[in-house]
């Protein structure tokens, strides 16, 4: 594989320095489906962005100032138009599970792919990110087949009583079906 196959060919690239290296011979076997809105609930700012290269200003909100010094990345961001952003080439490791477990094994970040959605957990996802989101995956099931739809989770399910997203408002069977169309 090449250095470009890591990038989703749809996604617009962002600098981003919040990612490392995975463990030698880590195999990635899981996706991680997250929400974020920056302030919460407002959507098509240009905060998510900036939380996630590192320029994000903490006095742009009262909410903001536990972000200070906050390291967060994913691999990828969906907006509410569909538009997807890429942080971090999927062969590396984002920073986005924190504590968290799978089956047993901690430290999610070192085998799983992370994508953020635009949203609440309470706030219907739109169809364009729904449509985003089956291209996102499908194409990191083609690079990475260990991850089947039993490894697709919320971060939710990896992190429980500490993280609820993306919430009762991700539909799941819609998700999963138009996954498998």
């Amino acid at each position: 594989m090449t250095t470009s196959d890591f990038y989703l060919p749809e996604a617009r690239q962002r600098p981003c320095t919040f990612f490392d290296e995975r463990p030698q011979e880590m195999d990635v076997d899981l996706l991680v489906i997250h929400n974020i809105s920056l302030p919460a609930g407002q959507f098509g700012t240009e905060h998510v962005d900036a939380l996630f290269t590192g320029e994000i200003d903490c006095s742009a909100h009262p909410s903001f100032t536990d972000l200070k010094g906050l390291k967060v990345s994913a691999h990828c961001f969906i907006q509410r138009n569909g538009a997807v952003l890429q942080y971090v080439p999927f062969d590396k490791r984002a920073w986005h599970a924190g504590v968290s477990e799978f089956k047993g094994r901690s430290r999610c970040n070192d085998f799983s792919i992370g994508i953020e959605l635009e949203g609440t957990d309470t706030q219907p996802y739109t169809d364009e990110q729904y449509s985003s989101l089956v291209i996102c995956t499908q194409y990191i099931m083609q690079l990475y087949p260990n991850i089947t739809p039993d490894n697709i989770v919320g971060h939710c399910d990896i992190a429980p009583g500490r993280k609820t997203d993306p919430g009762e408002a991700f539909a799941w069977q819609k998700f999963l079906t138009l996954l498998n169309e």
